[in-house]
């Protein structure tokens, strides 16, 4: 079958990490860790009720950590009729971030509806940034398999193939399925060595940290502000503490920036926040304020790094600028509570009983 024979069919992408939630956030909280096994249901749930819902073809991420072996499995066994076709990107996995950005521009290209992830809020990052770079409105429907998942939601993923399947195969339109959200936007000038930018779709945090280290940031005592696409108070990681300070929704205008102290006369007061599972420490504030859509902050702090949703990614030096600008209409996610409720207000899933014939 062709390229152009696939694009009409009703498609969607999975992405799935397969190495998510094992940063040292997992090690320091005594969280747990979904197994590669676990993850796979977690997929072969998703791709059942999808089909059942239109899809006819679901084009997966391929990875090293044993998705694909167990999926493929699972299909030779040839017992399970549910799921619709199976092909895996044509691509080698390289077991880093490169691995995402490389499926979401090929799903892009193989035209799916959507595009399910399943990871926590850097996996989610990652999908979002290539489709913001491409300008693309192809959708994000999440499922929450990380370590700090502030973006995506938990749910079954029965539903959320339900909701994604609807939208695919056309029975619901973009209008009433999809939700816009918003990021943050960070840009790093440096007069010599040009503009770096990148995106945050939670929290950019600021840290005087000198080196990226291990990556994933569940220490409060170096931060120095934090800029929030959304304060969710019922989040964990660092957009709790916004969301404890002056609640965000995902859906409402603006964002929040948080300067931070660190004792003193500077702390106006302090907080305790669930920076991380199971993970609850105080946190000393010196000031707040909302931010407006399209109004760049500067950076105070001189040099140090960029922490994008919960791991360090950018480092800036003195002489370097760093700005933090909200974006809204970012990126497309599909919104599986209104797509569900669309559903059963237009009885999508009603079936006339054959009893009654």
């Amino acid at each position: 079958m062709t390229r152009v024979a696939h694009a009409l069919e009703a498609s969607i992408g999975v992405v799935a990490n397969p190495v998510s939630a094992r940063d040292i956030r997992r090690i320091v909280a005594n969280a747990g860790n979904l197994q590669i096994t676990d993850r796979v249901n977690i997929v072969l749930r998703l791709l059942s009720a999808a089909a059942s819902c239109g899809v006819k073809r679901a084009w997966i991420m391929p990875d090293r950590g044993g998705i694909r072996s167990l999926l493929e499995r699972h299909i030779r066994r040839g017992t399970d009729h549910s799921l619709p076709a199976i092909e895996f990107l044509d691509m080698q996995p390289t077991s880093t971030v490169e691995d995402t950005f490389t499926a979401t521009r090929l799903l892009q290209r193989m035209g799916v509806s959507a595009i399910v992830v399943l990871g926590g809020d850097g996996t989610h990052r990652a999908v979002a940034r290539q489709l913001v770079d491409d300008n693309s409105a192809v959708p994000i429907a999440g499922l929450s398999t990380g370590t700090n998942n502030a973006f995506p939601e938990m749910r079954e993923p029965t539903i959320t193939g339900m909701a994604v399947g609807l939208f695919a195969s056309g029975r619901i339109a973009r209008a009433q399925a999809l939700a816009r959200n918003k990021a943050i936007e960070v840009r790093i000038e440096d007069a010599r060595a040009g503009t770096r930018r990148d995106i945050a779709i939670v929290d950019a945090a600021i840290t005087h940290d000198h080196s990226l280290g291990a990556r994933a940031l569940w220490k409060t005592n170096s931060l120095v502000a934090l800029y929030l696409a959304f304060a969710d108070p019922q989040a964990i990681g660092l957009s709790a503490i916004g969301g404890l300070l002056q609640p965000v929704g995902r859906l409402e205008s603006g964002g929040l920036a948080v300067q931070l102290a660190h004792g003193g006369r500077e702390a106006l007061l302090s907080l305790h926040a669930p920076i991380a599972p199971g993970m609850v420490r105080p946190v000393d504030i010196a000031s707040w304020q909302r931010m407006v859509a399209g109004e760049a902050l500067p950076v105070l702090a001189e040099a140090g790094t960029v922490a994008l949703d919960g791991e360090r990614e950018l480092g800036f030096e003195h002489g370097q600028r760093v700005d933090m600008t909200l974006r809204e209409n970012a990126f497309f996610t599909v919104d599986v509570a209104r797509c569900m409720g669309f559903a059963a207000n237009a009885q999508l899933l009603r079936y006339t009983s054959s009893l009654n014939h």
